[in-house]
């Protein structure tokens, strides 16, 4: 990717050249999943879990990953339950310190005849939070800074509805069954993203779990790569999937899918992750969470900056959500380390 044939971007501009691979003034600050943190909840008093369910405070603690610490996206939601709520499981919503979480007590699905999308999921009050959050961060940030949604893919909702031990073993024992499940809720991840959208998003984060922890490349590929080709078809704004984990073993799968990018972790080198992907999808990361960002300090966050933009990296962030606990000096510290990159390397900013 260049960055040295064109002039000042705006946030937005530079976001989504990135997403298509083209020439930027500089490299991205992208977050696509979530920089919230108890100290941003009290600077603008939008704590957990009414930022979670509040859409004005949803707004509210969204713009500050801009305003406070200069990415180039703000991305609204915070969790990975808000769709999950709407098709009935039972949520936990915790308090400002912990993430919310699906209660596994009671699973809603037991079978794919059970899944059903209800006729209320976008109206749901956890969903319709997320529409109208964007709707007010469009209006009030214009065409400035990229809005990145967030519309969780089947693989996860799986896990959700069936239980993640149940739905595992069902992909073990049972293929046709477990593709038969995926195909079913798939309407939800779509329907969701398409909502998103027209409330004013530029891109979507697509999440979905089949990390490196739980399931194989292979798996990827029997049951994720076709349906995710699916979702880049029918969705119509750019999709930067999210897969935790050591991934390399799917991101030849991954760059197939027709993603703008992929969001992925510090268990996969840059380098190597550049060199399988080649040029066919960008990727976004990977400032490792728990121990840098979490329990290190900034120069131990800009050193891995400069890895990701020494490798090309299309656009640099933490790698999935942050700890909430996360101090904002860490933070801050990845846009002034990839503007110093670019002074030294290009002589822009």
């Amino acid at each position: 990717m260049e960055t040295q044939t064109v002039g000042p971007m705006t946030s937005r501009q530079r976001v989504l050249a990135a997403l298509r691979r083209e020439p930027v003034d500089r490299t991205p600050v992208c977050n696509p999943t979530s920089v919230a943190t108890v100290e941003l909840m009290d600077l603008v008093d939008a704590p957990f879990p009414d930022a979670n369910r509040n859409p004005e405070l949803m707004a509210r603690l969204a713009a500050t990953g801009y305003t406070e610490l200069g990415f180039d996206t703000i991305m609204p939601i915070f969790t990975i339950i808000q769709e999950s709520s709407a098709l009935g499981c039972d949520i936990q919503w915790e308090q400002k310190d912990n993430w919310p979480t699906v209660r596994m007590r009671k699973p809603i699905w037991a079978e794919p005849e059970d899944i059903k999308i209800p006729s209320n999921f976008l109206t749901h009050e956890d969903t319709k939070c997320v529409l109208d959050a964007i709707k007010m961060l469009r209006k009030e940030f214009g065409d400035e800074v990229a809005i990145i949604g967030k519309t969780m893919g089947p693989w996860t909702l799986g896990y959700h509805g069936f239980g993640v031990e149940t739905f595992l073993l069902m992909s073990l024992d049972d293929p046709d069954k477990t593709k038969l499940c995926l195909d079913k809720m798939k309407k939800s991840t779509v329907d969701f993203g398409v909502a998103q959208i027209e409330a004013g998003a530029d891109a979507l984060t697509l999440p979905d779990h089949a990390t490196g922890d739980l399931v194989s490349g292979e798996y990827y590929q029997r049951y994720l790569r076709d349906l995710h080709i699916e979702f880049v078809d029918q969705i119509p704004i750019p999709l930067i999937l999210h897969i935790c984990g050591r991934t390399v073993d799917r991101m030849e799968y991954i760059a197939q899918t027709g993603m703008a990018a992929f969001h992925y972790d510090s268990k996969n080198a840059p380098d190597e992750s550049m060199d399988i992907v080649d040029d066919r999808i960008s990727l976004v990361g990977n400032i490792n969470n728990p121990e840098t960002l979490f329990a290190k300090g900034p120069e131990d966050v800009r050193q891995e900056v400069y890895k990701n933009l020494e490798a090309g990296v299309q656009l640099v962030g933490p790698e999935c959500a942050i700890p909430l606990q996360t101090a904002i000096e860490n933070l801050t510290e990845i846009p002034k380390a990839v503007r110093d990159w670019h002074k030294e390397h290009d002589g822009k900013n």
